[in-house]
């Protein structure tokens, strides 16, 4: 049985808070190698990372804070959905401005992330 319900857009965003606190300690790239399938890719502006990759992409990678605005979801059936979103993260001076959409399957229990895209704005 998913959980597929009407809380759905909450238990999304709180996976996708998960990935930005685990990114924010510096354990980003562990934190998505786990909670990927195993065919699941993200797509960033240059390069198409799959779940092999993610360790190394995310060594070193860090934001100070992050804010995520704009929240809608997609269902796909019984067991995935779509989160896209608008997110405003800084590093030291810098700030970026992303729309990102997250693709979750429902697997072994959970929701795992099977697709990942950000484009900035």
């Amino acid at each position: 049985m998913t959980t597929i319900t009407d809380d759905l857009p909450a238990r999304l965003l709180r996976e996708e808070h998960e990935g930005w606190h685990a990114i924010q300690r510096g354990d980003g790239g562990d934190h998505y190698y786990r909670s990927m399938t195993p065919d699941a890719v993200m797509i960033v502006p240059g390069a198409v990372i799959d779940r092999e990759g993610v360790l190394a992409a995310f060594e070193g990678s860090t934001w100070d804070s992050y804010e995520l605005h704009e929240p809608r979801v997609v269902r796909l059936g019984e067991k995935a959905a779509i989160l896209a979103y608008r997110a405003v993260a800084t590093r030291g001076a810098d700030t970026v401005e992303l729309r990102m959409s997250t693709t979750y399957l429902w697997d072994d229990g959970g929701w795992k992330v099977a697709l990942h895209q950000q484009t900035p704005m």
